[in-house]
């Protein structure tokens, strides 16, 4: 059966005494992560949840975050992934349309003020919730409580460690598993569904691919579990029983003091972590025990990054994926030229996966080496968008492949190169975002009357542009909306600038009139090379 308790067994079956999850000093072996796992899934069927039931867990990457993901598994239970950069505008509207009913957190860690960020939210402003987990290192200290939490259920994470172990009800492995959020079409963000079957397969196949069982294999974990970068490489380590090392927030000194001390042999992560950890470290080459390095490129000044890296020993290589397919769905091979391994695609490692280019327009199936937009169809496939069947049948064809919106070429039936994203969806801070979040956000303001938001590139990467048209000159300042937007959204998604416009330009198409967003774009991109 492909369920998560079950691979996961069959690791302690494997190797129950190997180190599972090494967490700032604190190790946990195979048999103990089973041991608490199940632990903590007999507290939260105690406390009511069950099978089906949204669980939101809002943690950076500490054990246990996988500990909870892992428990949730167990019983049936969908985890809501939640990102830990999300601000008071987000996260209401996650946790309510998602159905959340529990939300676990960490009220007093010091990088990331939880329980401020809920203060903002009204009064019954999280409604599905029922209850709340609290996780803690200070046991001692009781956290106030913002009034969105009022009447809801407060329950100790340690609490649910400590819980007995019961006879669980059985699950299914087309049961949902994990929700991840991606940006939608109306301003709100979709939410990927993904089953015990989908996310387990492609553990285990990337976890063959990679040959972790056959290796004493070290993962550091860089990107957040919140996404599938992150939590595809952490379970993928747990199905091929490697040792995945927790990084709550990423700091270069102590990632490098990691690798080197610890011997890690698996990365992936972003151009600018690459950056980062080969500027702190010193040595020519500073990490020998590195076997794979798998990054993907977001910031257009690091274009030499990986020729810099493999003069100090570092062979990075492209990676592909998609919250809808998960993420090491291809990479590149880490022996081919540096120009191949720059690129973003490469080979599919699940062996059933298959790959199309079509026309964007006519939707008509074209030849290697034609560049169109990607379709894959994969065992590690979402089973849709949760509670939205519209954009769930406008994403998946009927014969059943996932439309992924991204330009390509292919260049064998395994082997693709990813160009670019066929929409405006931008790419902010290593995640796809989609400007109409950011323009609702901008209109929910007193004085704005339409909002459009394009991408620009920057001497510091991607980031969002905005132009507003106001009810009366002078209703609102850019100031007063920067500061809205860094109140109400993650920091990524605020935009590098604001600007006033009377009107939108516009076009006549044979579907009505259109606002030119290339125009905007183009105006955006000139006003910051000039600055």
């Amino acid at each position: 059966m492909k369920t998560l308790p079950y691979q996961l067994q069959s690791s302690v079956n494997t190797t129950p005494n190997r180190i599972a999850i090494s967490d700032r000093g604190n190790d946990i072996t195979y048999e103990q992560l089973r041991e608490t796992t199940k632990q903590i899934a007999s507290g939260l069927f105690a406390q009511g949840v069950r099978r089906g039931d949204k669980i939101g867990i809002w943690l950076p990457n500490i054990a246990a975050y996988l500990e909870m993901f892992l428990a949730c598994a167990e019983i049936g239970a969908t985890v809501v992934s939640i990102n830990t950069k999300f601000k008071s505008f987000e996260m209401a509207d996650i946790v309510t349309r998602s159905g959340c009913t529990m939300l676990v957190l960490w009220p007093d860690f010091k990088n990331i003020p939880f329980l401020d960020i809920l203060s903002e939210i009204s009064e019954g402003g999280l409604k599905s919730l029922q209850s709340v987990v609290f996780y803690s290192e200070n046991e001692n200290k009781r956290p106030t409580l913002p009034k969105c939490l009022a009447g809801k259920d407060i329950i100790s994470f340690e609490q649910l460690r400590q819980s007995e172990i019961t006879t669980l009800p059985k699950i299914s492995e087309d049961d949902g598993l994990v929700v991840f959020t991606t940006s939608g079409t109306t301003g709100k963000p979709k939410f990927v569904l993904h089953t015990q079957y989908s996310v387990t397969i492609h553990a285990e196949e990337v976890a063959q691919h990679f040959g972790y069982q056959e290796r004493d294999c070290h993962l550091l974990q860089v990107n957040p579990l919140c996404g599938t970068f992150g939590l595809t490489q952490a379970l993928a380590g747990f199905a091929g029983c490697g040792t995945v090392y927790c990084l709550p927030v990423f700091e270069p000194v102590e990632a490098c003091r990691i690798i080197q001390e610890e011997a890690i042999t698996d990365i992936n992560g972003s151009d600018d972590m690459y950056a980062m950890l080969l500027k702190q470290a010193t040595e020519d080459k500073p990490f020998p025990d590195l076997k794979y390095a798998g990054f993907a490129a977001f910031n257009p000044a690091l274009s030499d990054l990986v020729e810099t890296a493999t003069e100090r020993g570092v062979h990075l290589m492209g990676l592909w994926g998609m919250s809808e397919v998960q993420a090491f769905v291809t990479h590149q091979d880490p022996s081919a030229s540096i120009a191949d391994r720059k690129r973003a695609g490469g080979r599919l490692i699940a062996s059933a996966a298959k790959i199309r280019i079509t026309d964007p327009d006519t939707g008509a199936v074209l030849l290697y080496g034609e560049q169109g937009e990607l379709q894959i169809k994969t065992s590690s496939q979402m089973v849709g968008y949760l509670n939205n069947e519209e954009a769930t049948s406008k994403s998946i064809t009927k014969d059943g492949y996932i439309k992924t919106g991204d330009l390509c070429v292919q260049h064998d039936d395994r082997n693709f190169t990813f160009l670019s994203r066929m929409g405006d969806v931008l790419r902010l801070g290593g995640y796809l975002t989609d400007p109409t979040e950011i323009e609702t956000c901008l209109g929910e303001m007193d004085g704005v009357m339409q909002a459009q938001v394009v991408g620009v590139q920057t001497s510091k990467g991607a980031r969002a542009y905005g132009y507003v048209v106001l009810s009366e000159t002078g209703a609102v300042t850019e100031n007063q909306m920067l500061k809205y937007c860094r109140d109400n959204l993650a920091g990524y998604k605020v935009p590098a600038r604001i600007e006033f416009l009377t009107e939108f330009p516009t076009t006549q198409s044979a579907n009505g009139v259109k606002i030119q967003r290339a125009k905007l774009r183009e105006d955006a991109q000139s006003s910051i090379d000039a600055r």
